[in-house]
C-alpha cells in the first residue's frame, strides 16, 4: 500500500537540489532558530564531479570560496574547520597553495553534508504547487517509501546542470562518453588504438593531459579537437577578478537583455578557459615526451565537428571536420570519443504547475531579479546558478555562492543575518552615479561623499 508523508507546519523554505550552492545555504541556515528549511535531492548522497576526480586536479578558486566563509568566516562549516578536524590544516598551510584539490573539496562538502539534519536524500521532486488561499507552496517528491509532500513559504531551486552535447555529436551509438564520465571509463579508453577529445575548456585540457601521460605505455593515437582559435588560458588577473563582485553584477543586471547575451558570449574566457598553469604543464609534458621521438598526437584548433557517424563494421567514428578559418572540410576516423562539450541547465519541469507565477525573458529563460527571485508574487521562488544570462559570470562562481545565499536569507527572514558587501571593487563598471543615477548600467550610488579612486 502506498502511503503519503506530509509535513505539518509550513516550513520557511524548501530547497530543491543539493549541490555546492544549496549545500552552502543549508550550512548558513543551520544555526538560525527562526528559519525552518528542508533540502531535497534525488541522489543518495553528496557527489561533486566524481567523473572528473583526477588525482592532481584542483578547483579553480581559492579555499575561501567554500560553502560559508565569504558570508560567515566564523562558521563551523568552513573549509578550514574541515582541515582542522581531519588533521590536514598544517599540511595545507605548508603546501602554500590556495587552491584545494578537487577530491579535497568533494570530501569537505560530504563532511559538511553529514553534519546537517535538514538534508533529505533520495527525494525526486515531481511538482511544485501554490495554494492561493494559504499562500503556501506544496512540493511533491517521490521516494522509495512512497510520495512525500512539503509545505513552505519559499522555494529555492538549485538543480545544477547536465552534460551538454552539440547536435552533430548527439545520440551517437558506440563507446562515446562525456567528460563527466571520464574516470570510470578511463581504462576502456586506454585500450583503444585512437582517441579524440572534443572541447576547449578545463575539462578537455584535463582529459587530454591525463591521456597524454600514458600515450607511450598504451600506444594509442590522441587528438584534441577544438573550434576555439587557440587554447585560451582563463583570465584571472586581479582587476578582472573584480568582475566577480556585487557592483559588477549590479551593472550587468541593469543592461538590456541583448547586450547581456552578447557580453556573456564574449566573457566566456574569463571563467570557461583553461588554467594558465595547466596550459604550461601541457606544453612541458609534450616537450618531455617528445624527447624520445615523435608523439602520436595532434592539437587542432579552429576545427568544428559538423557531422559524426558510428561505423559499426569498423568499430570507429567518422568525423567530418571543418577548419573555420580556411572553410575546408575533411574526414577523420577514431575509435573512441570523449566529449568535453560543457553543461547546460537542467530542466525544471516540476515548476509546470506554477509556471504562471514564473517570470520569463524573451527567450523563455528565467527572468531573474537582482536578488535572485524568479516569481511574480514578491520574492518567493529563488534560483541558484541559473542566472548567468541575467547576472553574468558571478552565477556559477563558487566565490559568490555564499554572498548569494546570504542575500536569499536576508530576503526570506527580513533581516540582515550576514553582512552583505555592497562594494568591493576599485573599478567603476558603469557611468558615475553622481552623473547618471538610475540610468541602465550606471553604478549604484555609494554611501558617503567620497568616491574610491586609484591615483598614479
Amino acid at each position: 500500500m502506498t502511503t503519503t508523508t506530509t509535513t505539518n507546519d509550513p516550513l520557511d523554505l524548501v530547497a530543491i537540489g543539493i549541490g555546492p550552492f544549496n549545500l552552502g545555504l543549508a550550512c548558513l541556515t543551520d544555526p538560525l532558530d527562526d528559519l525552518d528549511a528542508v533540502f531535497l535531492d534525488a541522489a543518495d548522497g553528496f557527489a561533486w564531479h566524481h567523473g572528473m576526480m583526477l588525482d592532481d586536479a584542483t578547483i579553480q578558486v581559492p579555499f575561501m570560496a567554500d560553502l560559508v566563509t565569504m558570508a560567515d568566516p566564523t562558521s563551523p562549516f568552513s573549509f578550514l574547520a574541515w582541515l582542522k578536524e581531519t588533521n590536514r590544516l598544517y599540511p595545507f598551510y605548508i603546501r602554500e597553495d590556495f587552491h584545494p584539490l578537487r577530491s579535497e573539496y568533494d570530501a569537505y562538502c560530504r563532511w559538511a553534508a553529514e553534519r546537517l539534519d535538514t538534508l533529505r536524500w533520495g527525494r525526486t521532486v515531481t511538482a511544485v504547487e501554490h495554494d492561493e488561499a494559504t499562500d503556501l507552496f506544496t512540493v511533491h517528491a517521490d521516494t522509495d517509501h512512497g510520495p512525500e509532500t512539503y509545505r513552505a513559504r519559499h522555494v529555492v531551486i538549485g538543480v545544477g546542470s547536465a552534460p551538454s552535447v552539440p547536435s552533430a555529436l548527439r545520440d551517437l551509438p558506440g563507446p562515446v562518453i562525456h567528460s563527466a564520465e571520464y574516470v570510470p571509463n578511463r581504462d576502456a579508453l586506454r585500450s583503444a588504438g585512437s582517441i579524440a577529445v572534443i572541447g576547449s575548456g578545463q575539462s578537455a585540457a584535463e582529459v587530454y593531459r591525463d591521456l597524454l601521460e600514458d600515450i607511450r605505455a598504451h600506444d594509442y593515437a590522441l587528438d584534441w579537437i577544438t573550434r576555439s582559435p587557440r587554447f585560451f588560458p582563463m583570465e584571472d588577473t586581479k582587476l578582472t577578478l573584480e568582475m566577480t563582485s556585487p557592483e559588477y553584477t549590479d551593472h550587468f543586471h541593469g543592461l538590456p537583455e541583448d547586450l547581456r547575451d552578447r557580453l556573456g558570449r564574449e566573457q566566456r574566457g574569463l571563467y570557461k578557459g583553461i588554467s594558465a598553469d595547466l596550459v604550461d604543464d601541457l606544453y612541458d609534458a609534450l616537450y618531455r615526451i617528445s624527447a624520445s621521438g615523435p608523439i602520436p598526437t595532434s592539437l587542432r584548433t579552429e576545427t568544428s565537428v559538423v557531422d559524426a557517424s558510428w561505423l559499426a563494421d569498423r568499430r570507429t567514428y567518422r568525423l567530418t571536420l571543418r577548419h573555420e578559418q580556411l572553410g575546408e572540410t575533411y574526414e577523420h576516423e577514431v575509435e573512441r570519443l570523449v566529449l568535453a562539450t560543457g553543461y547546460a541547465p537542467r530542466p525544471t519541469r516540476f515548476l509546470d504547475p506554477v509556471e504562471h507565477l514564473v517570470a520569463r525573458d524573451s527567450r523563455g529563460r528565467f527572468a531573474v531579479a537582482r536578488d535572485h527571485h524568479v516569481d511574480t508574487i514578491g520574492g518567493r521562488i529563488w534560483v541558484q546558478n541559473a542566472e548567468e544570462h541575467t547576472h553574468g559570470l558571478t552565477a556559477p562562481d563558487l566565490g559568490m555562492g555564499a554572498w548569494r545565499n546570504a542575500s536569499i536569507i536576508r530576503s526570506v527572514t527580513g533581516r540582515p543575518v550576514h553582512g552583505l558587501e555592497d562594494r568591493i571593487a576599485f573599478q567603476e563598471f558603469g557611468l558615475p552615479a553622481a552623473r547618471q543615477a538610475g540610468a541602465p548600467g550606471a553604478a549604484p550610488e555609494r554611501r558617503g561623499a567620497e568616491r574610491a579612486e586609484v591615483r598614479a
